[in-house]
């Protein structure tokens, strides 16, 4: 042995190993997803996601405000219209749930950062995340016609009330279609967020549950990246940084902590991790079981993200984290 190399010197008392910690996850790096539903005094458990709910605009409102209480900085909005249509009017209309919940809660909150998720699956009849050729089952979205409904919808977002705008759907040249659409209706100081790296994954599945967004037919593989591309990524976050984006994001996260790395290293902008359902429906459905410590796991994944270089983490275990660390 070398008496002079003894790493485990600084890891003899808590407060020691607390002042050498490398990455530290604080409150301000998590953001809280919502669901809104039409109606008044709705809360609908997600069966497959437990503790959270489909929330009325009422109820997203005082959750709103218990994540301010929090410390918790931001919120992101997703919608569950009464009606769906192949041109996704719910996602767009300034009467949209989503429009009507990020004015709702500005209102009320105005210092949370409202983030509105800009995408159309939630709001088609077919689930896809825009236009399709009439008659193709395949789920191939035609890209340039969608580009022109998201342009619309983040425009009616961020007259809403919307602090971020957040475009989810993959199309080519997303980014660069909505920053038009904003710039040239008053909107240049409004941030995207860009899905920038966002798998076809497994993962998702219990939010298709939460936001009623299965695709009828076929599958979302023709628009979100193949699982195993990494160099792809890399791509992809460049285009989305040439149109004008602001932040990105890699989604989903655990099975990617090598991508949220590499787009960190290959960017000079803010990094967000979407710790997505999937993820979180595992750890609870282990926790209630009684097979896993649910505060130490939680808190030890969320650290990985920061670690892997996310410097913003969407997760459904933001309201717990921040009380066991504020605790």
């Amino acid at each position: 042995m070398f008496p002079n190399h003894r790493p485990r010197r600084l890891r003899n008392h808590p407060q020691l190993r607390r002042m050498v910690r490398e990455n530290v996850l604080t409150i301000s790096d998590l953001i809280y997803p919502l669901f809104a539903v039409p109606g008044e005094s709705i809360a609908n458990e997600v069966r497959s996601m437990p503790g959270v709910y489909q929330l009325s605009i009422d109820k997203i409102v005082e959750e709103a405000k218990q994540v301010y209480d929090l410390g918790i900085p931001s919120i992101i909005l997703f919608g569950i219209p009464d009606d769906k249509d192949i041109e996704a009017t719910g996602a767009w209309h300034d009467c949209g749930i989503v429009q009507k919940a990020a004015t709702a809660v500005k209102e009320a909150v105005p210092e949370l950062i409202v983030i509105a998720d800009t995408c159309l699956c939630e709001y088609t009849s077919h689930g896809h995340c825009g236009y399709l050729q009439v008659g193709d089952l395949t789920g191939r979205v035609l890209n340039d016609p969608t580009l022109e409904l998201l342009k619309k919808t983040a425009v009616s977002q961020a007259k809403a009330g919307a602090d971020i705008i957040a475009p989810s759907g993959m199309m080519d040249g997303f980014v660069g279609a909505i920053r038009e659409g904003l710039d040239e209706a008053g909107f240049q100081d409004i941030p995207i967020l860009s899905y920038a790296a966002k798998y076809a994954s497994a993962y998702y599945g219990p939010f298709r549950d939460a936001a009623d967004s299965t695709p009828q037919f076929g599958d979302r593989r023709t628009y979100q990246m193949d699982p195993g591309n990494a160099r792809e990524a890399i791509k992809e976050i460049e285009l989305d940084i040439a149109e004008g984006a602001d932040m990105l994001m890699v989604k989903p996260a655990l099975a990617y902590m090598d991508i949220i790395h590499q787009v960190k290293q290959a960017s000079n902008l803010p990094v967000a991790a979407y710790n997505v359902s999937g993820e979180y429906a595992m750890v609870k459905a282990a926790a209630l079981n009684g097979w896993i410590d649910e505060e130490r796991v939680v808190m030890e994944t969320l650290l990985g993200f920061k670690r892997a270089g996310a410097d913003l983490i969407l997760t459904y275990h933001a309201k717990d984290a921040a009380r066991w660390l504020g605790a």
